[in-house]
């Protein structure tokens, strides 16, 4: 017994009311060869400049210490990039889909408008991750050389040190081993790359939310660098309002309203202790990537909820 044309709509009607993690990445894709033809990846090259640059430098120092410099450019270098991508690129999205009645064309077939930000977002995530991947490459191919080089130097001098005995040569060989290897290339600078990365997620949500509310996207930066700023300040003030002398009702519902509404950038900052060679605990990763979470799925719902009701 055939079906009716009226069966046959509703069952495909409420096919397209479910998620589709297909039409996420969909969109994904296309939001990520969008950024692509924006050419954000020219940036990289400021980075290569500056880390290749940064190898030459600092070769007077000829100690460990200029690894420890090396890799302060090379992270800080990373997370300006990262800033950018998900700060500029999650900003231009909205209201250059807007432009090219992009976002119209999308919209008008059944996909969600949950799906339609999702898909946003993850192509954002897919740059910066890409990017990230391809300067961290760079940065540990270039602190293998340098660390090789300047262990090398180091021990060539103790060549003018003859009142060494062999143990003892033995024994500042070892050290000097010792030293570079804890500033050189190690696992542990992984950790402050998926810092980074974190962090920079959690920018791109705020960003987007912030694209949800506007349509600037002059507006969406300054808002989206307010917030960040913010949220570095924000572990300062919390603990100003609930020390002993002040803490109060009104100072704990002021500290949990900033830590509700802005996120805990602070939180993230593991950089410094990275590159002083401070090992950094698998739980520490394990926090920020379940902080990230919960930033991402409430900024998320907010955004839903707000792109939902706008008019378009």
């Amino acid at each position: 017994m055939n079906a009716s044309p009226l069966t046959t709509e509703t069952q495909s009607v409420r096919r397209h009311r479910y998620f589709s993690f297909q039409r996420v990445l969909t969109i994904a894709g296309g939001t990520f060869t969008q950024l692509v033809r924006m050419k954000v990846f020219l940036f990289m090259l400021f980075f290569a400049a500056a880390i290749i640059a940064s190898g030459f430098a600092f070769a007077n120092l000829k100690t460990e210490q200029e690894l420890k410099t090396m890799k302060d450019i090379g992270f800080a270098g990373m997370s300006f990039f990262c800033m950018i991508f998900a700060i500029a690129g999650t900003a231009l999205l909205l209201p250059k889909d807007v432009e090219d009645r992009t976002l119209y064309t999308i919209l008008c077939k059944p996909v969600p408008r949950l799906e339609y930000l999702m898909g946003k977002l993850a192509g954002v995530v897919i740059l910066i991750f890409i990017s990230l991947v391809c300067m961290d490459v760079l940065f540990s191919a270039v602190l293998h050389l340098k660390e090789k080089a300047v262990t090398a130097d180091l021990v060539e001098n103790l060549d003018f040190r003859r009142t060494l005995s062999s143990g003892e040569r033995e024994v500042a060989e070892r050290e000097i081993y010792e030293r570079t290897s804890v500033q050189g290339l190690t696992w542990n600078l992984q950790a402050g790359v998926a810092a980074i990365f974190l962090k920079s997620v959690v920018l791109a949500i705020v960003a987007l939310l912030m694209s949800t509310l506007a349509s600037s996207t002059l507006f969406t930066i300054m808002a989206s660098l307010a917030v960040m700023v913010i949220g570095h300040a924000q572990s300062m003030a919390r603990e100003y309002l609930l020390a002993e002398n002040a803490a109060g009702a009104v100072a704990w519902f002021i500290a949990g309203a900033v830590a509700l509404l802005f996120p805990d950038f602070k939180s993230f900052d593991i950089v410094d202790a990275v590159v002083t060679g401070v090992s950094v605990p698998a739980a520490a990763l394990w926090q920020m990537g379940g902080l990230t979470a919960v930033y991402v799925t409430l900024y998320m719902l907010a955004a839903w909820v707000i792109f939902a009701g706008k008019e378009l």
